[in-house]
């Protein structure tokens, strides 16, 4: 269930709302796509902030990304599969291959530096799992034998 903010945004903007079923079809040869996940809007308060802010960015990329939002249900395959560690998060793909993801809510000229040099990349695989500091995994010579 999203916020009443973001469910009017859907509305308002005709955002698609994507499953992890739909995600690859829908971004296969769409070209450029920045993908909304926001996690539970009443632990994050974010989530309504970013829902404010995703329309102002598909407005200032001036048609060359394409927006969607994706379901509750959906997010923790996804956050598998793109490995991000925080929501709200934007992730943006081309022609449904990875380019990169913003996981906080930044200053507009913020917003406007990390999606250009996102932009610019080529699809590549998503990074690894940032762990918290004290919450690393243990390394091999840490672990009792």
């Amino acid at each position: 269930m999203f916020s009443p903010l973001m469910q009017q945004i859907i509305e308002r903007e005709g955002l698609p709302v994507l499953s992890a079923d739909t995600l690859d079809d829908f971004a296969r040869g769409g070209g450029d796509m920045v993908l909304m996940a926001g996690g539970d809007w009443q632990r994050h308060a974010e989530v309504n902030d970013l829902a404010v802010i995703l329309p102002e960015i598909l407005k200032a990329a001036g048609g060359r990304l394409t927006g969607a939002v994706l379901e509750r249900e959906s997010e923790r395959a996804v956050q598998t599969r793109f490995r991000f560690n925080r929501y709200p998060v934007l992730i943006f793909l081309r022609d449904g291959g990875y380019l990169g993801r913003i996981q906080k809510v930044l200053d507009w000229a913020d917003y406007i530096a990390e999606i250009n040099a996102i932009l610019a990349c080529a699809p590549h695989d998503p990074p690894p799992y940032e762990f918290p500091d004290g919450c690393a995994p243990a390394q091999a010579a840490d672990r009792p034998a």
